[in-house]
């Protein structure tokens, strides 16, 4: 008889499993609810998670992104609550953990356990529990003294939505909700560096779509550092082919040299690089909407937010709608103008509700028009297909995107376009599991491009194979862009 077939003796001792090997084949079980069938899938997208969870948060990638970055931390935690409500609500308070006194949530929290060499800039270029202390940085944590978009409140809430029992059991909502409110505080406070209502963004790294063609107007004014003043560590681990230029890196660390030097200051008509960014606003008026929600839960008053989100909205549709172009654009605080660029940021404002029927039909002609397409190509590609800058594999000067695709996803189904939803889901999945969870794809062929085994398009996959959630009156819930 095989040893494994032997009937195990009365009393005899089981192996001892170690706990963190039983919670971790645990979650490897854990049933998501699948919109579509496919077990291979949701598994792998589990174990990235896993493999990538440090113990209180979880790395973008091992190699590329060794430590918590922002807004990949909220996409992140979305995901992580199909797992585990209580993995992605740690998500979510290890970052809001490392807030600053003036509200700031930083766009990096660096892991004390990673070599200095391992990410540039490290902890050392920042110095942010020194050169950030007159901005209230921390002065046990490192992190940098910029930010990423405000997408938290929207996944707080959504974490809250996967398990209220353990949500209320822990305190959750009650202890991110005043974090939360500070931070959005800030952005509508000392960001508003426009006077016009909008956030605005020091550095091409905080909206997140850091190497945009946007961005190459506004860049054009700010000197590069020397080349030899720092070392690019992110080469070692991507392709020059996909990476953003020496030239443009090198305006990267001045821009960041700048903003430290000047003790994180955020002074109108004092940045060499100052953008009020479509996507980043967006998102601030669908956190708002979430925070309105939290707040109802925790016994705050609500009104306020759901006014903010309001004018935030008016805003938006004031100083960044560009009714030639059919979608939203950047606009340029030192010069003053749009930025005749169009990027996939223009599109993201799909996830607000109540914006004006004219521009939502606009959008979603842009959406399937010839810049980009979709519905000819399987996911939307970062940057317009026709436009002079585009590049199907540099970093979000074309390839498509996971995260984008996803608020595009939600923004399409809450205007009732569930068949162009329907099928973006459909590609996105099939491009996940083809690319081992690539951080973006050829837009046209959904290759694989930068790193694999990425966080938030691991998270993201858990996301849209789970089933539609439903709001507490048992309907679906699109108000946000996304349904709980």
């Amino acid at each position: 008889m095989p040893a494994d077939r032997r009937p195990r003796r009365r009393g005899a001792l089981r192996p001892r499993v170690p706990p963190e090997v039983r919670r971790v084949t645990s979650l490897l079980q854990t049933p998501v609810p699948a919109a579509v069938d496919h077990l291979t899938l949701r598994r792998g997208a589990a174990r990235v998670l896993l493999t990538n969870w440090t113990g209180s948060s979880t790395v973008p990638s091992r190699g590329l992104y060794p430590h918590q970055w922002s807004w990949d931390s909220a996409f992140i935690a979305i995901g992580l609550r199909h797992l585990s409500a209580r993995r992605a609500q740690r998500e979510l308070e290890s970052l809001l953990g490392a807030q600053w006194a003036d509200g700031r949530v930083p766009h990096i929290v660096f892991s004390p356990s990673v070599p200095l060499d391992a990410y540039f800039p490290s902890p050392d270029f920042w110095r942010s529990s020194t050169a950030g202390a007159p901005a209230g940085a921390p002065a046990g944590t490192e992190t940098s003294g910029i930010v990423q978009p405000p997408v938290h409140a929207l996944a707080a809430w959504l974490v809250h939505r996967a398990d209220p029992e353990t949500s209320r059991e822990r305190g959750f909502l009650p202890r991110v909700y005043e974090r939360l409110v500070a931070w959005h505080d800030y952005l509508t406070g000392p960001r508003d560096l426009g006077g016009g209502g909008l956030a605005a963004m020091v550095h091409p790294w905080e909206p997140g779509m850091d190497n945009s063609p946007c961005w190459d107007g506004p860049l054009g004014r700010v000197e590069p550092a020397a080349p030899g003043s720092y070392r690019r560590a992110d080469l070692d681990h991507g392709q020059a082919a996909e990476r953003p230029t020496d030239l443009d890196y090198g305006r990267y660390v001045r821009l960041a040299a700048d903003y430290r030097d000047s003790g994180y200051a955020d002074v109108p008509g004092g940045h060499a690089f100052a953008v009020e960014d479509p996507c980043v606003n967006a998102l601030l008026i669908v956190s708002e909407h979430a925070l309105a929600r939290i707040a109802a839960r925790t016994g705050a008053d609500p009104a306020p937010h759901e006014a903010r989100a309001a004018r935030l909205t008016a805003a938006l549709v004031e100083r960044l709608w560009s009714p030639a172009d059919g979608m939203f654009l950047c606009r340029d605080l030192v010069g003053g103008e749009l930025i005749p660029e169009r990027s996939v940021a223009g599109l993201v404002p799909l996830i607000v509700p109540g914006l004006p029927r004219d521009v939502v039909d606009a959008l979603l002609g842009t959406v399937a028009g010839p810049g980009f397409r979709l519905g000819e190509v399987p996911m939307a590609p970062s940057y317009d297909i026709d436009g002079h800058a585009f590049d199907p594999s540099r970093y979000w000067r074309g390839p498509a995107w996971f995260n984008t695709n996803w608020l595009l996803e939600r923004g399409l189904r809450g205007y009732g376009q569930d068949g162009a939803a329907d099928a973006l889901r459909a590609a996105m999945l099939d491009a996940a599991g083809a690319s081992s969870f690539a951080e973006y794809v050829d837009p046209f062929t959904a290759q694989a491009r930068g790193t694999r085994a990425f966080g938030w398009t691991a998270a993201l996959t858990l996301d849209l194979l789970a089933a539609s959630r439903t709001a507490d009156d048992g309907t679906a819930d699109t108000s946000m862009g996304v349904r709980t």
